[in-house]
């Protein structure tokens, strides 16, 4: 969501004749789109805050702007304005869409600007988007999140949950289509609540079957998806558009039910495990994705055991891994359980590597089938090869010309790597 609220600042930019450049030190105007939902985020803005006081002291005229939820927190902009006074406007997530104006006050008023709204105003529609990739794209399709989980900012940073219009939506994708865009990712705090309040009712199962009636659409993702509302109506509309790829993103946590309690997850270990079951069921080939969070306070070492047991039971195809930090104004930064560092980085340490070595055995599955792969474009790791993925969401690098960029190809997967596969087009 981060992504797609950069992309919309730069179409903003854009519409007053800015445009984007790799170069610092050429910069009229530089962005930070915050988030905080992990201390280490906050961390390096500070230190990319402070690394910009020399170029402003040479560049009197560079516009630093601060924006995101981070500066939703309470008191972050005072705090952040005092300790970086070189910068010039510090915006909230509500009124990120306002930077055009505040800009134009910077450079005409020259004084500095924070402004950061306490509640979100309604969902503002037609912003225009500058997308980082021709071939796919994010779609925003609900705000915000009721859930409080008991370690995290978002629902005071982002708001309560509000969803678009399901014409809006629509209209937005077939305008994506139109341009040639073949993937589309439905975005959400959780996707899953999509629909609350609106009239007439619809929720995201009926969503997702109208996205996938859309002409010229080839691929649809979502994320992200809370397990405690993955309904039996989700999985089947999930199984039964041809166009929703084999592949879901379900934040586990925790495979201790005593700590996802603590967590407030709203479900239990043996929950999950019928969840996947029931995916499985519907979808034989689908790939599951997940979170996991080591050292919530209070996890002992037999919870940890059962978070490693249920990693190793499911075989997830990936999972994003974080050492718990504590954020000032959530529950669980007032837990007196705090898990010692070392503890959670021996802990973090033995997760990673029995992900790591699933992922390996997983991807070695691949070796010698045929795969569809949608070309995304150069690959990051060698430009003289392309890159795409499949519809399970697995990175497959091969050689190409250019010309089949945004197009769906059939590859023979050669070799097995690590994080990636090696193919062939055929």
């Amino acid at each position: 969501m981060n992504e797609e609220d950069s992309e919309k600042i730069s179409g903003l930019l854009k519409g007053i004749g800015y445009e984007r450049t790799k170069i610092k030190e050429e910069s009229d105007i530089i962005i930070f789109n915050t988030c905080c939902v992990r201390e280490n985020a906050e961390q390096k803005v500070y230190g990319h805050l402070g690394a910009l006081k020399a170029l402003k002291r040479k560049k009197p005229n560079l516009i630093i702007v601060v924006t995101g939820c981070m500066m939703q927190q309470d008191g972050m902009p005072d705090k952040v304005m005092k300790k970086f006074p070189h910068i010039d406007i510090i915006a909230g997530s509500y009124n990120s869409y306002k930077l055009p104006e505040y800009i134009e006050r910077v450079k005409t008023e020259g004084n500095s600007i924070i402004e950061v709204w306490n509640k979100e105003k309604g969902i503002v529609e037609g912003l225009p988007v500058d997308r980082m990739s021709d071939v796919k794209a994010f779609v925003t399709i609900m705000y915000g999140c009721n859930n409080f989980c008991s370690y995290c900012i978002v629902p005071y940073v982002r708001g309560r949950e509000r969803s678009r219009e399901p014409e809006n939506i629509i209209n937005e994708i077939k305008d994506l289509v139109s341009k040639g865009y073949k993937e589309i990712t439905l975005l959400g705090q959780n996707v899953n609540s999509y629909g609350k309040g609106l009239e007439p009712e619809i929720n995201f199962a009926g969503l997702l079957r109208r996205v996938n009636k859309i002409e010229g659409l080839e691929r649809i993702r979502f994320m992200t998806s809370h397990p405690k509302d993955v309904s039996d109506e989700l999985i089947s509309a999930m199984a039964e558009c041809e166009k929703v790829c084999e592949h879901g993103h379900f934040a586990l946590q925790s495979g201790s039910s005593r700590i996802l309690e603590k967590m407030n997850r709203k479900y239990t270990r043996e929950q999950y495990l019928e969840l996947v079951k029931k995916l499985r069921m519907a979808m034989p080939n689908i790939a599951i994705t997940t979170d996991i969070i080591i050292g919530f306070p209070g996890e002992t070492e037999e919870d940890f055991e059962e978070t490693l047991s249920i990693v190793k039971e499911v075989e997830f195809d990936s999972a994003f891994t974080f050492i718990y930090s504590q954020r000032e104004g959530t529950p669980a930064a007032k837990h007196e359980e705090q898990v010692p560092e070392n503890i959670k980085h021996e802990r973090f340490n033995r997760l990673v590597e029995a992900v790591n070595e699933i992922l390996a055995k997983k991807n070695k599955e691949y070796e010698g089938k045929i795969v569809e792969v949608l070309v995304e474009g150069p690959s990051k790791n060698d430009e003289t090869k392309l890159m795409g993925r499949t519809r399970t969401s697995k990175l497959v690098n091969f050689q190409g010309s250019p010309d089949i960029v945004g197009k769906l190809v059939k590859a023979k997967i050669t070799k097995a790597q690590s994080f990636s596969l090696i193919g062939e087009i055929i």
